[in-house]
């Protein structure tokens, strides 16, 4: 028996002792055929200290053999050493056998270190090489695919699904496939792959992209179901949360609606638009104080969410907490963060409080932005009325009457104008 495989028998029985004598005896005495198979056990076994002093031996006495320049290189670039990495590589001629694999193994190492582009000139090069090599195909779709080119990444896994190859690498090419066709909106392409998959073979993931998928084709239902088995497989995966409880919200169960998205909150408590949408949907059940708890809340999380603080201002209006909608709404006019509804909703409230002057500024500030909401032309327009300037009351009662030709009593305010 060689030292070589001595050494591998005590490595797989633990004895670490025994093995290095072996190794090392391994290392001096046995053929290069026995050293290099070595080498590849141990780099198999995760030994890389050991396989690449072998691997070095035989390129000292073999430095034609570019083979084991990539072999050596595979190593450093799993250690971090890139630049020694593409030392060895750059030694690899264009001629040369190994010239593909440095390529494959340069893409490799660009796409860990996200510089892409030089990546994808690696394997287009490649593919020029070996048109046909279907490891090729497959790293230029991992990599579109990683890039987010998901229109790109999809003809590369359709030519290996064409050739029978469902799975490469542990990666189902069935799965690449459908969650490629739903990121780039092609839904209805999207779940003719992912629906061939059995729901127990998929990974979180997949679960969440099939169900978000029947989602955005509304088909609600199924949707529903495999949301809800994601969160029973996997209940730590905030982001079904929210989709699940818009999909029930959708199809009316406001209820279940708002259970999940309360659970969604016990998973993850630092999402704020989690939290806008369990106060939506407290909202649709009546429950304002509730409504009210989430949307601070929300709120703290992220002060600049202008949508929360919309919400938030459109429910202090509503519960007629109108000093605590000032305060609110002062602080992002202070910073300059504007929304013409900041405007509407200060006029209510400073109306409500009788502060009329700041109500009067602010219904002026909102005008522009409301000339065709019905609502606030009739209430800006009686605003402007009582406060006596007739010029903005008259503009705005007369495209209200316009837009609302029933309203009889704006109607006879408009008359009063005209005599």
């Amino acid at each position: 028996m060689s030292y070589s495989q001595k050494a591998l028998d005590f490595l797989e029985e633990g004895n670490i002792e025994e093995f290095n004598k072996q190794y090392n005896l391994a290392l001096h005495h046995d053929s290069d055929e026995m050293v290099y198979s070595l080498a590849e056990e141990l780099y198999s076994y995760g030994f890389t200290n050991q396989a690449k002093e072998l691997y070095e031996k035989l390129l000292k006495k073999f430095p034609d053999e570019d083979e084991l320049r990539t072999d050596i290189a595979d190593i450093l670039i799993s250690e971090g050493n890139t630049d020694e990495a593409l030392e060895q590589l750059s030694k690899i001629s264009k001629d040369s056998p190994a010239y593909l694999q440095s390529l494959m193994v340069q893409a490799d190492l660009y796409q860990t270190q996200e510089l892409f582009e030089v990546s994808r000139e690696k394997l287009l090069e490649a593919k020029k090489i070996e048109p046909d090599e279907d490891i090729i195909t497959f790293a230029l779709a991992e990599l579109f695919y990683t890039m987010g080119e998901y229109n790109k990444a999809i003809p590369q896994y359709l030519t290996l699904i064409k050739k029978g190859i469902m799975n490469l690498s542990s990666v189902n090419l069935v799965e690449r496939v459908g969650i490629s066709y739903a990121n780039d909106s092609n839904f209805e392409n999207a779940i003719g792959y992912l629906k061939q998959i059995k729901t127990v073979d998929m990974s979180s993931d997949v679960k969440f992209e099939t169900a978000f998928t029947y989602l955005q084709l509304k088909e609600y239902d199924q949707a529903i179901d495999i949301f809800k088995e994601l969160r029973d497989s996997d209940p730590q995966y905030a982001t079904l949360y929210p989709y699940l409880g818009q999909a029930l919200e959708t199809t009316n169960k406001i209820e279940d609606a708002y259970k999940v998205l309360q659970e969604g909150l016990s998973v993850d408590q630092y999402n704020e638009k989690l939290y806008l949408a369990t106060a939506r949907a407290a909202l649709k059940l009546s429950e304002t104080d509730d409504a009210l708890k989430y949307l601070q809340e929300g709120n703290k999380i992220d002060p600049d969410d202008i949508e929360i603080v919309l919400e938030l201002s459109n429910l202090l209006v509503f519960r007629e907490d109108f000093d605590d909608n000032v305060k609110l709404l002062n602080t992002y006019i202070e910073n300059h963060e504007l929304d013409p509804q900041f405007y509407w909703n200060l006029a209510i409230s400073y109306d409500k409080l009788d502060n009329l002057k700041l109500a009067y500024k602010n219904y002026l500030a909102a005008k522009p932005y409301f000339e065709d909401n019905a609502d606030f032309l009739k209430e800006a327009a009686l605003f402007f009325r009582e406060y006596g300037d007739k010029d903005n009351s008259y503009e705005l009662l007369s495209r209200y009457v316009k837009m609302q030709p029933n309203d009889e009593e704006a109607a006879f305010m408009l008359e009063e104008y005209l005599d």
